[in-house]
């Protein structure tokens, strides 16, 4: 059988809204998710052996081959699915790691995607619903790969009719760990980060058919609960937020997931190319990316 390929594109968080951390640990959240034209490349020849290559300019960063994520995703899933077919994993990795858009759990959703394909199995399968969401919280909304209204801890998604929206992602090239930032956001097990007697209600998001400002308008009344705590750790990302916020054109800027990338979004694609030129020779260091998220 031939090579399968899947691509894991990168996650942005358009809002995020930390609604409270629960008993168990884990916090509760609310999330407009959307996807960007950027991606890693999965490919999987089958084969006997489970095993994971990695190229591509970011490779370096991706750590150790054992700890990756697409091998977690396949080994859970081979526990659970007696007799599933596997193989060899190479993975092309362009997007920035430990970067708040989900590069890991995007190649993991890939990685079962290609594993559904192999065995014949739907994305639907409760094993690999479940899987997904024992590999990462963001894997989930990954597998579905696109616009959704997160909830839970990842595992309620409500799709959305989001237009094609022109894009400008930066990444400092500075990790931060998604784990730091939660602590440093400081909420107790049970405790609630709105006020108890508050009523939690999620904005109307726009129909089918809404435009680009109808968008702009609703997430710009709430926020990403994650910013100030991520700023704390990694100061450099208000140096992003900056930069992205005083281009022309933007309509709205802020950090996607738990940083240290951002974005923002402008109304037309030769806007967000002329501010992603901009700050590439500003900021020679940094990753930019000018595209479309959807």
């Amino acid at each position: 059988m031939s090579a399968l390929i899947e691509e894991g594109r990168a996650k942005v968080n358009l809002s995020l809204r930390v609604i409270g951390r629960r008993a168990d640990g884990y916090h509760d959240l609310e999330s407009v998710v959307a996807f960007a034209d950027c991606a890693d490349r999965l490919t999987l020849e089958p084969g006997d052996e489970l095993k994971l290559t990695t190229t591509g300019p970011l490779a370096a960063a991706c750590g150790d081959a054992a700890d990756n994520l697409v091998l977690k995703a396949a080994s859970l899933l081979a526990d659970a699915v007696p007799g599933l077919k596997l193989g060899a994993f190479a993975l092309d990795k362009v997007l920035p790691v430990a970067a708040g858009i989900g590069g890991g759990s995007a190649d993991a959703a890939a990685a079962l995607r290609l594993l559904a394909r192999l065995n014949n199995l739907s994305l639907d399968d409760p094993r690999i619903q479940k899987i997904a969401l024992a590999t990462g919280a963001d894997v989930p909304v990954c597998l579905l790969s696109r616009a959704c209204d997160m909830t839970g801890v990842g595992e309620q998604l409500l799709p959305l009719a989001l237009p094609s929206m022109p894009c400008v992602m930066v990444n400092p090239r500075v990790p931060v760990a998604t784990k730091d930032v939660f602590q440093a956001l400081g909420l107790r097990n049970g405790e609630l980060l709105v006020g108890v007697t508050d009523v939690i209600r999620a904005p109307a998001w726009p129909e089918e058919g809404g435009s680009i400002s109808d968008w702009v308008e609703v997430l710009d009344t709430v926020a990403n609960d994650l910013e100030a705590p991520a700023l704390r750790i990694e100061p450099v990302i208000g140096e992003v937020l900056d930069a992205l916020r005083s281009s022309a054109g933007v309509k709205l800027a802020r950090m996607s997931g738990s940083g240290a990338t951002c974005f923002a979004i402008y109304g037309a694609p030769a806007e967000a190319h002329a501010a992603a030129e901009k700050i590439r020779r500003d900021h020679p260091g940094w990753w930019v990316h000018a595209g479309t998220l959807s």
